[in-house]
């Protein structure tokens, strides 16, 4: 199978999960503060289908693959309604951070699984083309897909879940406005994501990507990985 088509399905085999766990950690945080809006409309399941946004979960990740640079998008967001949290600014930036904190913690499974499968590949399993398939280009990619998904949602610009912090430091009236701001945030966003690589020549947002998570995926990895 040519290796430009194996990267291909691996990219897809790693963002799948990478967005499904992140989304469904939102809803299962707001679920355990007391929000029951995720579960009653089914966003508390694992099947991609129920998460799936067209633009920002197939589109966007294929120009971004398309362009050659590092693969991000979203998901449709798991509804929650801070009403029911005991305390609402608080219970913003749990539920916020929980979906990055989701894909830290299958970036770290994924980097066990390396190390533990390191011996087998000494050991002559690389021969099996299955198993390298698995080890050299599948994990690897799974975990650099985790670690920039977390990382790209920390950015602290709404709607992004960086931002759910912010709540903690306004007042009830900024707020509010904090939540009508969040309705529009995301066109925006996406569109200077986009434009602003394409006409200034300088991807702000992979830099910072390329620094954050993939200095963390270097430290994760073996050497050459």
């Amino acid at each position: 199978m040519n290796i430009t088509v194996i990267f291909i399905v691996c990219q897809v085999l790693s963002f799948v999960p990478a967005i499904v766990f992140h989304e469904v950690a939102h809803g299962f945080a707001a679920s355990k503060l007391g929000d029951p809006t995720a579960r009653s409309q089914g966003r508390l399941s694992l099947n991609p289908l129920r998460h799936i946004d067209p633009f920002g979960t197939v589109i966007l990740p294929a120009i971004l693959m398309f362009m050659g640079g590092p693969v991000f998008g979203y998901a449709k967001p798991v509804p929650y309604n801070p009403l029911y949290f005991k305390d609402r600014r608080k219970g913003e930036a749990i539920v916020g951070l929980a979906g990055p904190a989701a894909n830290l913690v299958m970036a770290l499974i994924g980097a066990a699984l390396v190390w533990l499968f390191s011996p087998l590949m000494s050991a002559g399993l690389g021969g099996s083309l299955v198993f390298s398939v698995f080890y050299l280009v599948f994990l690897p990619t799974f975990i650099r897909i985790n670690l920039y998904f977390m990382f790209f949602n920390l950015i602290p610009i709404p709607p992004l879940d960086g931002s759910s912090v912010i709540a903690l430091f306004l007042s009830n009236k900024q707020l509010a406005s904090y939540y009508r701001i969040q309705a529009y945030a995301l066109p925006i966003f996406m569109a200077v994501v986009i434009l602003v690589p394409y006409i200034l020549h300088i991807n702000p947002i992979g830099i910072y990507l390329n620094a954050t998570a993939g200095s963390l995926a270097s430290l994760l990895l073996p050497a050459g990985l």
